[in-house]
């Protein structure tokens, strides 16, 4: 009786938060629609509405904030679907980073917990960030792009940073987080060594304010979802079978 009092109850599938069908789906859907954001922020700015000129003029600039402003300008609609396709997929990331931690904290727990809690905080920092590059889009509507890009930039720490600093110190815990995950999902046999190295990769993009989208972030999300895909799939079944140890070479 006792030794049954000791031991912790073994999760029934479907059971955990946020549970097996909706775990396993956002690992199916979030990645591909987070890339598909990211590619649709790509080609609002390399996707022939600008000359080379242009381009290297914005490449000249300190920040991508004006750039990211004449891409809404050129074209609202595809700029608007990358960032409702972005903010999406980042909002599937949510329970989909919960059911990885889930999978590998039998294990790992107290590196899984805090790597799974930091990496989530960096979720609702690209929350932040969408939402002001949203306002700042609609500003340019009222006060033209130039007057949008004088102000914008003329704050840009300030609205960067958020209220407190807390979006920016959020948005730092993604790497730390990222870091202790994908080390708690190797050492419980979760991943192998091929997809830990992308799943830290993909926990590497930068986020801030009007920032753009460069091809390193295409090829990380497009991993990612090579990555997570197959797992969701396997989560939906329940045939994820019992951790094993890791292969130093494995994938």
């Amino acid at each position: 009786m006792l030794e049954r009092l000791k031991t912790p109850p073994r999760a029934v599938p479907g059971s955990w938060f946020p549970g097996r069908f909706v775990g396993g789906g956002a690992l199916i859907l979030a990645p591909p629609i987070w890339f598909a954001g990211f590619l649709l922020r790509y080609l609002g700015l390399h996707g022939g509405q600008f000359t080379d000129a242009e381009l290297d003029a914005f490449a000249e600039l300190p920040f991508a904030a004006p750039a990211r402003l004449a891409s809404y300008v050129r074209d609202p609609a595809l700029v608007t679907a990358g960032d409702a396709l972005f903010v999406l997929g980042a909002i599937l990331l949510f329970p989909a980073f919960v059911t990885l931690a889930h999978l590998a904290v039998r294990r790992c727990p107290k590196l899984v917990a805090w790597g799974g809690t930091l990496l989530v905080f960096g979720l609702f920092a690209r929350a932040y960030f969408a939402g002001v590059d949203q306002t700042a889009f609609r500003l340019i509507a009222e006060n033209g792009l130039d007057d949008t890009v004088r102000s914008i930039m003329a704050g840009y720490a300030d609205i960067s940073y958020g209220p407190w600093r807390v979006p920016v110190t959020a948005s730092a815990c993604q790497y730390a987080g990222g870091l202790l995950l994908g080390i708690g999902l190797w050492r419980s046999g979760v991943f192998g060594t091929g997809r830990t190295l992308v799943f830290l990769a993909s926990n590497t993009i930068w986020m801030g304010v009007l920032k753009e989208a460069v091809v390193p972030d295409l090829v990380f999300t497009g991993l990612l979802a090579l990555v997570l895909v197959p797992l969701g799939i396997q989560v939906l079944r329940d045939r994820r079978g019992e951790p094993v140890a890791p292969k130093p070479l494995g994938w």
